[in-house]
Formats: structure tokens, sequence, C-alpha cells
């Protein structure tokens, strides 16, 4: 079954190759091309069928600005911040108002109070970044390969960002960071008010944990602990799961940029 779960996530990963490949040419809209299991809809080509070759993705209108793969679900951002969902929603992790099981084409997520800048998607639960400008698509050539930064420079005169993270979806052990009396499904968006405050410019989010950049660079993870995940120096014995956002003290010394799952 690990196994997989592997080959899930691989075979999606064009989705975001396929968006960075024309990010150099702002006139022309971005789209999503998508193969791999088709199981639950989670392609978003509104059929159950697996694809063996990339294929284009025609729900949006819009140009798409990010997409995040799940364990069997997928998230899509637009340009003007709008957050589409589609594959299982067992858990919730679509956010829509259908309440069925599963969705065969993007559904828009539903009870953004905002424009969102930035997506994440884990293997039942989903998240979103609200705000205006605050984090670049920046994505630049080292050895032939094109590295994606996610990062502001401190001197551009952007807009500020509420950098607001809210989360939606499982949340059987905690990975929501809404407190160990919240509900084990969540299945609307809902702010994370343990980080008001705070803010957010990056969430990756794992199986059952996740973890956040703040913008002044420190690393916050919750969720289940197990095998060390969370990085806090227990053991998963001792840890069990962090129902709310808990600094990683390791790396109070260091600014971190990037995170990844």
């Amino acid at each position: 079954m690990r196994t997989t779960k592997i080959i899930k996530h691989v075979s999606q990963l064009g989705l975001q190759c396929s968006q960075r490949c024309i990010s150099s040419e702002p006139n022309r809209k971005r789209f999503a091309a998508l193969w791999g299991n088709g199981d639950f809809g989670r392609l978003g080509l509104g059929t159950l069928d697996s694809q063996w070759s990339p294929s284009i993705c025609n729900a949006f209108d819009d140009s798409l600005r990010a997409i995040s793969c799940g364990g069997a679900h997928t998230l899509f951002l637009t340009e003007n911040g709008r957050v589409y969902a589609t594959g299982l929603n067992e858990c919730g992790q679509l956010g829509a108002m259908d309440k069925k099981s599963y969705a065969l084409e993007p559904l828009e997520v539903s009870g953004l109070p905002r424009e969102v800048i930035q997506i994440s998607a884990g293997y039942h639960h989903s998240s979103a970044i609200t705000g205006v400008n605050l984090i670049l698509d920046l994505n630049f050539p080292v050895n032939n390969r094109l590295v994606h930064t996610g990062a502001v420079n401190e001197d551009d005169n952007l807009p500020s960002s509420d950098g607001e993270l809210y989360m939606w979806g499982s949340n059987k052990n905690g990975q929501l960071g809404l407190g160990k009396s919240a509900a084990k499904i969540v299945p609307i968006p809902t702010k994370i008010d343990f980080l008001s405050g705070i803010r957010i410019k990056m969430v990756a989010l794992g199986s059952e944990h996740s973890i956040a950049i703040t913008d002044e660079g420190g690393a916050l993870s919750w969720g289940a602990g197990g095998s060390g995940r969370l990085g806090h120096g227990h053991q998963s014995s001792f840890l069990g799961f962090l129902g709310s956002a808990r600094l990683d003290k390791i790396l109070e010394s260091f600014l971190i940029w990037l995170i990844a799952m």
C-alpha cells in the first residue's frame, strides 16, 4: 500500500511541471495537464479513467496560478485567487458545498473570505493562505532544473498580506491545528485561531501532519508525530499528536524560506 501511494503522487507531478514550463510567458494562459490514476476523479477530467499521457483540464476560464496534489484529491488556484478541488471527499477535503463523496470535475471551495495566494493538499486534508501578492512564484534554472522559491524580497514594493491560514478535511490526528477539542472531520475552510497575529507565508501538508513558515522565517509543525516527522526532537510515543501549531525549537536560530513534504 505504501508503494501505491508514492506512485499516485508521482503520476500527478505533471500538474506543477506544466505550469512552470509556460510560466515565463505571462501573456499565455496557464493550464493544468494531468495524468496517472483517475480514481475518484482526482484528475478533474470528468471521468474515473486513468490517463497514460498528459491530458489538459479544460474546467477553468481563468489562468491557473498553482496546483497541489493530495492523496486522492487535487487543489487548483486561479490567478484571481479562487480555489477549486476535485477527487475524493470522504473527509471533506474538497471544502465544497456539494457533499458527495467524490467529484469528477473541479468544484469551487466555499467559505474562504478573500483572495488566496497559496494552497497545499495533504493526504486527506487541505489548506489555503489568504492575502494579496505576498508570495511571488519565482522560477529560475539551476543545473538545468527549474527551482521554485516562493519567496519575496523585502525591498519589493508589494501590498502586505494578512497571511491567514485556513484548513479543512481530516483532523483525526490534529493535522488541521484546530486544537484537541476540534471535530475529526472539518468539511469547510476554518481559520487557525491559534495563529492569530502570525503571518503565514507558506504551508506544506503531509499524510497526517502539517508544517508552516511564518513571514519572519520561523517554522511551525503540528499533527501526528510518528517517526519524528514534526521535528521536535521527541519520541513519537511521548509526543502523540499536537492539536495546535507549535514552534520548532531546533530551527529557532535559522530563517526558513522553503519547506517540502
